[in-house]
């Protein structure tokens, strides 16, 4: 095989994602930190089945709507430092092809190249022994084999190898992997995605129409609200647009959904409208829906059928967020909005009291999208608006949406924690200017130390430490600090750690799995311990983390 044309390349795109997608979870146990979110795995298979969900779309395949659809998917689709980094890689290698019609191996190579200097220049402060090493180590293997190698099967299967030994060299340059015992997570998932393009090229039969399948998990019910429940069918689709729609026919459609539902979610861009309705009859929303053009992504579920409880808080949060984000679009224009991650209800009240706008579920258990980002930004009613993305793993898919919104300026605040974004919101000064409003907001983050509890979930050896399935770890900045088999034991030893003379405040954020005694018994003998420093206990909410603490 000496060319590959797009219909072939589109095969190739869905072979690699179906293999990422298959190869996830174990992708997500190389996590260097034996944390219950370890989601590299999670955060690409997401980032690339938002291309496969464009591409699957595609109804004129050639080669530079595949390159659109992979590049405006993975970009908008981007979770995770991993996710956006693999997006910047699509990136860069469809801006390469989609002017040919064919690629042979010289232009896989330049393309390959293209994709490597995009991703590079993304980061901010590129570490080697990662995903970045791996693809330019491929990239140049497939620049000196397009030299001399003109069969795409045997130079795919050459660079492959090439990306496999460069994996294996990651521990070597990342102390932290080599002592963790794993490769670099984000580079395994890129060498998968290789691997299963490789088994497209070799004939291997692949479901392209399962890749990215599974889709957002049904909202559940439980039998016990099932006799309050107004609107009984959750109806979702994306109408693709064959021109973009003006605002007034939006909220001419928005209008009609509200008249036969409740719910409602329709966000619009030039291509597509992506719909969210409760109401007693589908088929009225689809038919309004078909007289804007046709549809795709269709799902229609049954809550009244659903049993799981647990997912009744998920609704009252959607409803909630809702209600929030209308407050917001309606409210008077203003110089300066905010946006938090934040998951947690707790964490949620404290982000809201402050000041916060618009509120994005996620964080250390769920990396928010670029696209989520970006809607968030479009539903606040501000000249400038501040982002806190509270966690290192989500902010470089915060940098991507600010550079994607063109009509509101954008402000990341490099926020790495939570405890770090309810400070920055504490320093903002109203009458101060945005770029003043950064500045002291970035000062003030370097002032907090935050430390966060929670359970190991595989036996592995970080920091010297060793640690065992099931132990209790106490997490900081840099890494671990403590690790016990009590949680409220592990909680104040690493506070021993974070504590000096210096410090004069601890904030304690209590999750859902920590009662409201327990917290305060914490917090009773951490005032008792340090008479100095003033102690506060709030109830956060947040999953996983038994603790999230600061110290300032």
């Amino acid at each position: 095989m000496k060319t590959v044309d797009a219909p072939m390349a589109a095969k190739l795109f869905l072979g690699g994602a179906k293999n990422l997608e298959a190869k996830k979870e174990w992708i997500n146990e190389l996590n260097v930190f034996p944390v219950p979110d370890g989601d590299t795995g999670t955060n690409m298979t997401m980032t690339i089945m938002s291309a496969v969900h464009e591409v699957s779309s595609l109804t004129d395949m050639n080669m530079y709507a595949l390159a659109k659809a992979i590049s405006s998917g993975s970009l908008r689709g981007a979770r995770g430092n991993s996710g956006v980094i693999l997006s910047q890689l699509f990136r860069g290698f469809t801006r390469a092809m989609q002017n040919q019609e064919e690629l042979d191996v010289v232009d896989i190579a330049n393309a390959m190249q293209k994709a490597v200097e995009t991703a590079y220049k993304a980061v901010m402060k590129p570490k080697e022994g990662t995903i970045l090493t791996v693809a330019r180590g491929a990239a140049d293997k497939a620049a000196e084999l397009a030299e001399t190698e003109e069969d795409i099967v045997e130079f795919t299967r050459l660079v492959i190898e090439e990306a496999e030994a460069i994996l294996e060299k990651t521990p070597e340059m990342l102390p932290v992997l080599k002592e963790a015992g794993v490769v670099d997570s984000g580079g395994q998932g890129l060498v998968e995605v290789l691997k299963g393009m490789y088994d497209v090229l070799l004939g291997k039969e692949v479901d392209y129409a399962a890749a990215g399948a599974s889709g957002a998990r049904p909202v559940k019910i439980s039998a016990e609200t099932e006799a309050d429940i107004k609107f009984g069918y959750c109806t979702e689709f994306l109408i693709m647009l064959p021109e973009p729609v003006s605002v007034q026919r939006e909220q001419e459609f928005k209008a009609y959904l509200e008249s036969i539902g409740d719910s409602i979610v329709v966000v619009a861009d030039d291509e597509i409208i992506k719909v969210h309705v409760h109401t007693n009859d589908p088929g009225l929303a689809i038919q309004r829906a078909l007289t804007y053009g046709p549809l795709s992504n269709m799902k229609i579920d049954n809550m009244r059928l659903e049993h799981e409880e647990r997912l009744i808080k998920d609704a009252s949060k959607i409803a909630a967020q809702q209600k929030a984000e209308e407050a917001a679009q309606s409210a008077e224009r203003k110089d300066m909005g905010f946006i938090a991650v934040s998951v947690g209800a707790g964490m949620g009240g404290i982000f809201r009291e402050l000041g916060v706008d618009y509120l994005i579920e996620g964080g250390q258990t769920m990396n928010p999208s670029t696209e989520d980002i970006i809607e968030a930004v479009e539903r606040v009613n501000a000249d400038n608006i501040f982002i806190l993305p509270n966690n290192k793993n989500i902010i470089l898919a915060a940098n991507q949406a600010s550079s994607l919104v063109k009509d509101k300026n954008v402000i990341v605040v490099p926020t790495k924690t939570v405890p770090q974004g309810i400070t920055a919101m504490v320093s903002f000064e109203p009458d101060a200017a945005p770029e003043e409003n950064l500045r002291s907001m970035e000062a003030q983050i370097k002032n907090v130390k935050t430390g966060e509890v929670t359970y190991a979930v595989r036996d592995t050896t970080i920091d010297h430490m060793e640690i065992h399935e099931g132990n209790i770890m106490g997490l900081g900045d840099e890494g671990i600090l403590a690790v016990g088999s009590d949680v409220s034991g592990t909680a104040r030893e690493m506070l021993e750690k974070l504590v000096d003379d210096s410090s004069e405040i601890v904030g304690i954020y209590y999750g859902e799995d920590v009662s409201d005694e327990a917290a305060r018994a914490l917090g009773d003998a951490i005032a008792a311990e340090y008479p100095g420093v003033e102690v506060e206990v709030h109830s956060g909410g947040q999953p996983i983390y038994y603790y999230i603490v600061s110290v300032e």
